[in-house]
C-alpha cells in the first residue's frame, strides 16, 4: 500500500502532508467543510490528479490529517493498493428511501465475490448526517452482508451548525446520499474499534415514548422539557449545546451503553431527534465530559483496533470522532489524535473527520453499530 496525503487552505493552497511523490491511486478519502466540497472547481481538481480512482468522502466538523485538526480546509488521502480491489455502491434518501431500506441497497451493491474471485473483506459507509437514523443503516446492512463483513464509517458532519451534509459521490458532493466502498481480497488487514470517555450522571431513565430515532417521553414526562432543565442557560442553544451532554442508552440490563446524541428539537410536540434509535422500554442517562477519560479513550480504541487486526503496523488509519468531543476539548482537542498515534507509530498515516455519529464495533468480536461521542480508528494493512 502506498499513501499520499495533502491539505488544502484558502490561505496557502495545496500542501503535501504525508508520502513525497503522489501515487497511482484506486481510492481517495476526501474530508472537508460543506462550503468547500460545493466548490465544484476544488472536487475537479482533486479527481484530475487521480485519474482512476474512486473519490469518496465526505462534509465534516473538522478535518483530521497526522495529528493536526483544522476547520475549514480539505485533507485528501490518495491510496494506492497492490493486493486489494474495491466497489462502491450508493443510495438516496431523497427518493423515498429510509435508512433501513437504504441499507439493504446499499449492501445488494456490493457483492460477496468480485467476477475475478475476490472476496469482500470489508465495508466503509459514509452517511447524510442529518437525514440518517444510523441505527436502521448499519442493521439492515449487516443482516444483507456477509457475517464475517465488520462495517465500520460515519454521519457527515457541518461543524455546530447542523444546516446542511454532503457526501461525495460521482465526483459531486450531495445531500440526502449514503454511499458505501467495499474493500476485496484476504491481503488487506483491517481493525477498528470505538471507545468514549464520558461520564454518567443523574438517575437511569426508562424511554416511555419514542418512535425510532424521536425521544418524546422519558418516565412518562416531556424528554426534552427535562432535558432543558438540565442544560439550564445553555438550554436556548439546541441542539449544538446538546453535544455537552449526550445520553447513554442501554436496551438490557448489564450491556455495555451506547451514546446518542441528539441532532434537532421540536418544540411543537417536544420532541428531540437522535442519530440512532431510542427504542421504548430501554434506559437513559445522561453524561458529561471527563478531559483525561476522553483522551484516553482515544487511545484505546487505537490499542483495540491493532488488537483487532492482529497484523503488523498499520499503514493507514482512519480516525473518526464526533463533533461533541471537538467542542468539549477545544484547545486540547489534538490530544485525542495524538494518543492515538503514540499507540499505532509514527509511521501510520492519519486521516479522517469530526462527525454526527460513528460506525464501529466497540472492540474485538463485538457487533457493528452506530455511536456518539466516540473516538473510532479504522486501520489499514496490506500483507
Amino acid at each position: 500500500m502506498k499513501v499520499h496525503q495533502s491539505r488544502w487552505v484558502a490561505n496557502s493552497g495545496w500542501t503535501v502532508r504525508s508520502g513525497s511523490e503522489p501515487v497511482d491511486a484506486q481510492l481517495v478519502l476526501v474530508f472537508g467543510a460543506t462550503a468547500l466540497l460545493n466548490r465544484s472547481e476544488l472536487i475537479t481538481e482533486i479527481r484530475a490528479k487521480n485519474s482512476r480512482a474512486l473519490v469518496f468522502g465526505c462534509s465534516t466538523a473538522g478535518e483530521i490529517s497526522g495529528t493536526e485538526v483544522t476547520d475549514d480546509s480539505l485533507v485528501v488521502t490518495a491510496i494506492q493498493f497492490e493486493h486489494t480491489k474495491i466497489h462502491s455502491s450508493q443510495a438516496s434518501l431523497s427518493s423515498g428511501l429510509g435508512s433501513e431500506a437504504a441499507g439493504e441497497q446499499i449492501a445488494r451493491g456490493l457483492p460477496s465475490t468480485l467476477p475475478t474471485g475476490e472476496k469482500l473483506n470489508h465495508v466503509m459507509v459514509l452517511a447524510d448526517g442529518l437525514k440518517t437514523n444510523g441505527t436502521r443503516l448499519v442493521w439492515a446492512m449487516a443482516n444483507q452482508l456477509p457475517t464475517n463483513v465488520k462495517i465500520t464509517g460515519g454521519l457527515a458532519g457541518d461543524g455546530p451548525r447542523f444546516a446542511e451534509t454532503v457526501v461525495l459521490t460521482g465526483g459531486l458532493a450531495q445531500r440526502d446520499m449514503v454511499v458505501a466502498v467495499g474493500f476485496y481480497g484476504d491481503r488487506l488487514e483491517v481493525g477498528c474499534s470505538a471507545f468514549g470517555g464520558w461520564d454518567p450522571f443523574g438517575p437511569e431513565r426508562l424511554v416511555t415514548k419514542s418512535n425510532g430515532n424521536i425521544l418524546y417521553e422519558l418516565d412518562g414526562q416531556s424528554a426534552l422539557a427535562l432535558y432543558k432543565k438540565y442544560l439550564g442557560t445553555q438550554a436556548k442553544d439546541l441542539p449544538g449545546s446538546a453535544l455537552l451532554f449526550p445520553l447513554c442508552m442501554r436496551t438490557k440490563t448489564g450491556e455495555t451503553g451506547v451514546v446518542r446524541t441528539i441532532l434537532a428539537v421540536n418544540e411543537a410536540d417536544q420532541s428531540m431527534t437522535f442519530a440512532g434509535d431510542m427504542p421504548e422500554g430501554s434506559r437513559a442517562q445522561l453524561m458529561m465530559a471527563n478531559f483525561d477519560r476522553l483522551i484516553s479513550g482515544a487511545g484505546k480504541a487505537a490499542e483495540s483496533s491493532w488488537n483487532a487486526a492482529g497484523a503488523g503496523a498499520p499503514e493507514l488509519a482512519v480516525l473518526i470522532s464526533c463533533v461533541g468531543r471537538k467542542l468539549v476539548l477545544k484547545q486540547r482537542i489534538e490530544e485525542e489524535v495524538e494518543a492515538v498515534r503514540d499507540e499505532l507509530g509514527a509511521g501510520t498515516v492519519l486521516t479522517g473527520f469530526y462527525s454526527y455519529g460513528e460506525i464501529s464495533p466497540f472492540g474485538t468480536g463485538g457487533k457493528c453499530e452506530l455511536h456518539n461521542q466516540t473516538m473510532t480508528v479504522i486501520h489499514f494493512t496490506e500483507k
